[in-house]
């Protein structure tokens, strides 16, 4: 059943035309998933579907008593409000009622005795006590403290609040808008949970493609100013757009091919020109009109690391290192060494230390007790998440290229355009200041800076966020072609398993392991990331407690070979045997269909079709994927043994 519709809209800003007619229909109980370049309209188009923007021309209709919930991109203020009156602002005028009555009924004394009694009549009348009841239902569901201040909480506690606060209406339409951003893994697994069992609609707009893949059942995307709609999950959307682009490409050759050769015509002799047809100058005409109207797809980012000579083979050598901030312990007796060419990712819960270990392998902070020794002829480039290295006051071209007109990348010069065009920076915005530009822009600002550096020790805390999905896919393979060593923080789950071999996991208590493999391989072996209570003690004597009868004897250095306990092998038995046996030929079988319908979709004519039949064969392919990557899973498993 539709619930809100958008029809023919259209929206220009100044010369940008942002919707040219575009087509929307959110139905009961639809998850979708809206994608697009930074600046394509993404923030836009989910304002005008909230009704907060409106548009040049076109119709919005929304279903009567369809009621909408929004969880913005910015966190919530800290102040003093108890999460409890925070979330009751989402129940409308009685909220501010529910918990003026909670807060005085706390602690309330003769004075406030009338206006209890008048708070209470109010919230009778509205039938407010199951409203409030809605409130600790929703309090209590998403595990959160009423009593306590958002000032108090963490960046991803403030997240659960702004999210209950989104919730407790129970909206038929639940607006996200980058929810996932600067929240650690656990937090992002948590709101996956919650809104999987959401009952209502929701439009979200996310650069975390796992996340996107968890929760979206239909892709929209905006390209040029028109939206393209799939009904069905990211994947088989990338192979839906990756077709569609193909096709695009080569209908537009043709018909370039086809004016030029009418232009050729047009400019032939006198002789010619007296005979030629007037249809035909007309048809001219409409091509030159259709040519000059189309809009071309932006330039996609294109960007290289600059490398340095190779740092000695020893990059860094941690050992028994301890770090305390006050009487709280943040890491505690450390042993590793990272060697050339690691690529190592750091995983943890927001405040559980990442940016402290990484700060102490850096050098950048003395360890309290232990040892910390840097490597030689060491390189590096480090890009914070606070984007500290950026001057707000300064121009682009000033803070990426040092105010000069040429940046030398890998000892050729560049001119400034040109390096900024790489990261799709048009030339009218290099005198922008760098206040004025959007998350995203400060982004890829902070990578154009980096990446005039030479380094062959490059660090990144959080690079990812407000990046869209082409330039972080970019990144990973610079990150992938990069000789140096690489040290990662990110919750970007599917950018870690894209570009690290190492993971060095921060637990709650401060210690620090490593493990051999990806996020989604350490993930397969059982392990999983738990929130730090932001009401934990720190518990360091029982924590440093000695793990063996003899506190001198040094512990053992953590090494990716042997960080998990690898399972002890058993013999198969006969079913499974036959199972092992028979696996190569079934995988030989899924190869074969998959190119045969990989061909049958490279056809130009293929998206000629009606959209159900090409969402069929792509949805076809992505089964077709998903079954090969699990058998040959299921082979790795079985042959190990």
């Amino acid at each position: 059943m539709p619930l809100l519709t958008l029809t023919n809209i259209s929206l220009q800003y100044g010369t940008h035309q942002i919707f040219d007619g575009i087509d929307l229909t959110i139905t009961r109980g639809q998850r979708l998933g809206l994608l697009g370049r930074n600046g394509a309209g993404k923030s836009t188009l989910m304002k005008l579907l909230a009704g907060l923007v409106q548009a040049d021309s076109g119709e919005r209709w929304q279903r009567p008593s369809v009621k909408l919930g929004m969880l913005e991109q910015d966190l919530p203020e800290a102040s003093d409000a108890t999460c409890f009156e925070v979330v009751a602002e989402g129940l409308g005028e009685l909220g501010p009622a529910l918990a003026e009555y909670h807060h005085l009924s706390m602690s309330a004394t003769e004075h406030d005795l009338e206006r209890l009694q008048r708070l209470q009549e109010i919230i009778e009348s509205s039938d407010g006590w199951r409203l409030q009841q809605k409130v600790e239902a929703t309090l209590t569901r998403l595990n959160i403290d009423g009593e306590q201040t958002l000032a108090s909480l963490s960046g991803g506690w403030k997240r659960r609040v702004a999210l209950a606060k989104a919730l407790v209406s129970e909206p038929d339409i639940l607006f996200l808008d980058e929810p996932t951003n600067h929240l650690d893994i656990p937090t992002i697994e948590f709101l996956e949970e919650q809104l999987k069992e959401f009952r209502g609609a929701i439009v979200l707009v996310t650069h975390d493609r796992r996340f996107l893949q968890q929760i979206a059942d239909t892709i929209a995307e905006l390209d040029r100013g028109h939206l393209k709609v799939w009904k069905g999950d990211y994947r088989g959307f990338l192979n839906y757009k990756e077709h569609l682009e193909a096709a695009e490409a080569k209908a537009n050759a043709e018909f370039d091919k086809k004016l030029a050769q009418e232009e050729v015509w047009i400019r032939q002799g006198i002789k010619a020109r007296r005979t030629r047809n007037e249809g035909r100058v007309r048809a001219l005409e409409a091509l030159r009109k259709e040519r000059s109207e189309r809009r071309e797809i932006t330039g996609k980012a294109s960007f290289s690391i600059g490398d340095a000579q190779s740092s000695g083979k020893r990059v860094v050598e941690v050992e028994h290192a301890s770090v305390r901030l006050g009487d709280k312990t943040i890491l505690r007796d450390i042993n590793l060494i990272v060697q050339r060419g690691d690529r190592i990712g750091i995983v943890g819960a927001n405040g559980a230390g990442k940016t402290t270990l990484l700060n102490t392998l850096l050098g950048k902070l003395t360890p309290t007790t232990g040892k910390v020794s840097l490597g030689t002829k060491l390189e590096i480039a480090y890009s914070d998440q606070l984007r500290s290295e950026l001057d707000p006051d300064m121009s682009l071209m000033d803070a990426v290229c040092g105010g000069q007109s040429f940046v030398e990348i890998n000892g050729h010069k560049r001119h400034a355009y040109s390096y900024l065009s790489e990261f799709l920076f048009a030339k009218e915005r290099a005198n922008t200041p760098i206040g004025a530009l959007s998350g995203g822009e400060k982004n890829r600002a902070v990578l154009a800076r980096l990446f005039t550096q030479t380094a062959n020790v490059l660090v990144l805390d959080e690079p990812t966020n407000d990046l869209d999905m082409e330039t972080l896919e970019l990144l990973e393979e610079q990150i992938l072609n990069f000789a140096g060593t690489v040290l990662l923080v990110s919750h970007d789950r599917d950018f870690m398993d894209n570009t690290v071999t190492a993971l060095l996991v921060v637990e709650n208590d401060g210690r620090v392991s490593e493990h051999a493999g990806s996020f989604s391989n350490w993930e397969a072996r059982g392990f999983k990331l738990k929130a730090l209570d932001p009401n934990s003690k720190d518990e360091s004597a029982e924590a440093a407690k000695p793990q063996t009868s003899d506190s001198n004897t040094p512990a053992p250095k953590v090494q990716a070979s042997n960080a998990a306990a690898p399972a002890t092998k058993r013999k198969l038995s006969y079913k499974e045997q036959r199972e092992l046996q028979a696996l190569p030929e079934q995988i030989d079988t899924l190869e074969t269909q998959i190119a045969e319908l990989e061909n049958v979709m490279a056809e130009p004519s293929f998206y000629q079709q009606g959209h159900d039949a090409v969402q069929a064969k792509t949805q076809a392919l992505a089964d077709l994927q998903a079954e090969l990557e699990a058998k040959m899973e299921r082979w790795l498993e079985l042959d190990s043994n």
